[in-house]
């Protein structure tokens, strides 16, 4: 019980604020509920919720309801998926995934960002945003600090291409709908955002991008896996050069739990459809875990220090993104049309 009240000042205030932002969004829909959630999180944690007794709560609601948000997900998607996208989709998805990873971890080094600060942000981009970040975090015993800073400039960054990527998928493929629901649904980082920008467009868009949307999605359990061994294998190096480091922190884990619950609940609804009323409660359940998660995560993130590293951050952003929507268009142009 005493915990419980511990937690519940800044679980009830981050669970306000996602009201607020999904009344606001539905004003705002370019913008949409997770982008409007973690900007007013950021706005009011920097302002008037500075307060001690609110980091339980925050906390928790930043660890606990992305992990249950995470699982979920795993209750809306299907492996049927890969059928209907094809071959050649498929394999858009795998070389504009790996791209991505690729070149985040390069742009990373050379900026000077540790190897918790370059997973994250390759994930998030290849995957599925604030998700993929949530399940790489503990795999890779990444810094909460690091956690908060990459969730927010992939959302950021996701919420300039989402406005931007209706007009360039325009000019790059006409009224070609297939191609420009690829380019928005193999771009962007968070599902909200592939809706939000497809929409732009039309609804048969909406259905394409969501497709190459949840092929990426498919693929965390592959990423999260991989980025763990990359972590093992790097402290087992440290290891070697330096006996100081403790056993505790060559543990590691390659699987977290939610992450197992995604790929279960996936491979049930694949081989036994689930009821509509339950994936689509599901759905919903998760998008408001995630975006509760956000605004924590929003009011936890210190400001001063996020802009101390702006320079830094926002050419990271800018150069991730730049070679993800190039990267998009020109394998599009070689294996779609």
């Amino acid at each position: 019980m005493k915990k419980v009240k511990t937690i519940l000042p800044g679980l009830l205030l981050s669970f306000v604020i996602a009201i607020c932002a999904q009344m606001l969004s539905r004003y705002l829909p370019k913008l949409g509920a997770a982008t409007i959630a973690i900007l007013l999180g950021i706005f009011l944690g920097n302002t008037l919720f500075k307060q001690q007794r609110l980091q339980a709560g925050t906390k928790f609601s930043e660890q606990k309801l992305l992990e249950y948000s995470v699982m979920l997900l795993g209750m809306t998607i299907t492996f049927q998926t890969i059928g209907q996208i094809g071959l050649s989709g498929l394999i858009f998805i795998l070389l504009q995934m790996t791209i991505t990873i690729v070149s985040a971890i390069f742009i990373g080094k050379k900026l000077g960002f540790n190897e918790g600060t370059t997973l994250l942000m390759a994930g998030g981009n290849a995957v599925c945003g604030s998700s993929a970040i949530a399940s790489i975090t503990p795999v890779i015993e990444a810094d909460d600090t690091d956690k908060g800073m990459v969730i927010t400039l992939v959302n950021l960054m996701g919420t300039v291409l989402m406005l931007s990527l209706p007009f360039l998928s325009l000019l790059a493929f006409n009224h070609n709908l297939l191609l420009r629901g690829a380019l928005i649904g193999g771009t962007l980082q968070s599902v909200g955002q592939v809706v939000a920008s497809a929409s732009m467009i039309n609804q048969t868009t909406v259905q394409f991008a969501t497709l190459f949307k949840i092929m990426r999605i498919m693929m965390l359990v592959f990423v999260v896996f991989i980025f763990g061994r990359m972590h093992q294998k790097q402290l087992q190096s440290q290891v070697e050069t330096d006996f100081q480091v403790s056993e505790q922190r060559t543990s590691g884990h390659w699987l977290p739990w939610y992450v197992a619950g995604f790929l279960i609940l996936c491979i049930l609804n694949s081989l036994l459809p689930l009821p509509a009323l339950l994936t689509s409660s599901a759905h919903t359940l998760s998008s408001w875990f995630e975006i509760i998660a956000l605004a924590a995560i929003g009011l936890r993130l210190n400001l001063a220090s996020f802009l101390k590293s702006g320079k830094k951050f926002a050419i990271y952003g800018l150069g991730v993104g730049s070679i993800q929507v190039i990267s998009a268009l020109g394998l599009i142009s070689l294996l779609l049309i």
